[in-house]
């Protein structure tokens, strides 16, 4: 499906240079009410107050917000203590690395603290450029974008891309970013079950024609379960619907395909085939912000014209775009890295399950889940496991469904065998001991 520039341009102007103003009332049975205006009155002030409690009488620290000292690698250091750590994005174990803290800083020392403007209006650095170029030939897209955050890339690129006309199928385990994006664009949402594609196709027949931009939305490895999207089988749904194919790669590339080039790699797929794919700067490559990938004419018209990704945004710091720069240099000069770290998640997958723990579908990426169930003892075990020196944090609902609470550990090139055997053989002690009763 081409880019048509003047409709976007068109949906552009009536839903961002319109002074606030929107095409509806408020609905006629919505009437004031002050309790609505009492934060405190709300479930989400009331998790958080359920979990300040259950801390305070445990006698615990609440693993939340605790702020560590000095660089983050395998281990760091919390409240004068050493831990092992799994809730950390350095996969490449490139944080730290000297080099890339080289580049960063001097890029402070030529360009300053930060960009200073706009990109389109003073705040472009020739670094920006450099990266941007690094970046798509790297991954394979004609022309990438980057701006100052990953969460917002997804949100402004869809926001912009659909409207209330629009369709957006998006897999139920799509991260919230990708949900909030079709919230901002007006677009017509419809979930299909994680990675069921039969599903889709039943999906896409019964709603496709009812609409003018229609978008699949799927992230490359899932961020909650580490499972992989069938790009083959996605990319076959795409050209027969005729519509836009976006990928969420933030936690494949630099992590999956051969040399870390992401689903595209793993799957043997030409990158150009893929409408649209998203990469954060966080996660393999040492720094913050996020990309877009896609064809010279796409990137163009986003450059130009998507509100917050560029546009009304000021540019990525200078220190943040050398360090990520410096990173993917690293990256494909030393490929052990990458090897190093999907040894590391098929070898924690596979002790996992020798001592019974359920993965899931893991182990295609660095992401790794161990399902629990009841949101109780996933708070209880993390709390266990900080006692003992691990730090790997919870998820429950709402971030993922009723009764599907785990844990989720992040795996690094840098973690050792050593320390899985010792996180999982406390781990399942724990659980045999709470089943145990």
């Amino acid at each position: 499906m081409s880019i048509n520039t003047e409709a976007l341009l068109t949906k552009f102007k009536a839903d961002f240079l319109n002074d606030g103003r929107s095409e509806s009332d408020a609905p006629e049975d919505v009437v004031f009410d002050p309790k609505a205006m009492d934060i405190t009155a709300t479930d989400d002030y009331r998790i958080i107050q359920e979990m300040r409690e259950f801390y305070s009488r445990e006698g615990r620290h609440n693993p939340y917000f605790l702020p560590r000292k000095g660089r983050i690698s395998d281990r760091v250091s919390v409240q004068e203590r050493e831990y092992i750590s799994y809730s950390g994005y350095n996969y490449l174990g490139l944080s730290d690395d000297e080099r890339v803290i080289h580049a960063a800083q001097k890029a402070l020392d030529v360009y300053g603290t930060h960009a200073g403007a706009a990109r389109m209006v003073g705040g472009e650095i020739a670094l920006h450029q450099e990266m941007e170029r690094t970046f798509a030939d790297a991954f394979g897209f004609e022309e990438c974008v980057a701006s100052v955050g990953g969460y917002m890339v997804n949100v402004m690129t869809i926001g912009y891309l659909l409207g209330s006309g629009d369709v957006v199928f998006m897999d139920e385990y799509m991260h919230n970013s990708g949900m909030m994006g079709g919230v901002m664009a007006h677009a017509r949402r419809v979930l299909f079950p994680h990675n069921d594609l039969a599903a889709l196709e039943r999906l896409l027949q019964q709603n496709r024609n009812r609409y003018s931009r229609a978008m699949i939305l799927v992230e490359g490895a899932y961020s909650m379960d580490g499972d992989l999207a069938d790009l083959p089988r996605l990319l076959d749904l795409k050209r027969k619907y005729r519509a836009w194919l976006m990928v969420d790669e933030a936690h494949s590339l630099g992590v999956v395909g051969a040399t870390g080039r992401g689903v595209c790699e793993h799957w043997n797929v030409d990158p150009r085939d893929v409408d649209i794919i998203m990469g954060t700067l966080s996660k393999s490559f040492a720094s913050c912000g996020g990309f877009i990938g896609g064809s010279r004419e796409m990137i163009a018209t986003m450059r130009h014209f998507a509100p917050g990704l560029l546009l009304y945004s000021t540019g990525l710091p200078p220190a943040s775009t050398a360090a990520a720069l410096e990173a993917l240099r690293i990256m494909l000069q030393e490929p052990e890295r990458v090897r190093k770290l999907q040894h590391n998640a098929h070898l924690f997958v596979q002790l996992a399950r020798e001592r019974g723990l359920e993965v899931g579908c893991s182990g295609a990426s660095a992401v790794v889940p161990v399902m629990l169930g009841e949101s109780s003892l996933a708070l209880q075990l993390m709390s266990d496991l900080m006692e003992s020196g691990i730090i790997a944090h919870a998820v429950m609902y709402p971030v993922v469904p009723r009764n599907k609470a785990r844990l989720r550990f992040f795996l690094t090139a840098r973690h050792t065998e050593a320390q899985f055997v010792h996180t999982l053989d406390l781990l399942q002690k724990l659980m045999q001991r709470y089943q145990a009763g």
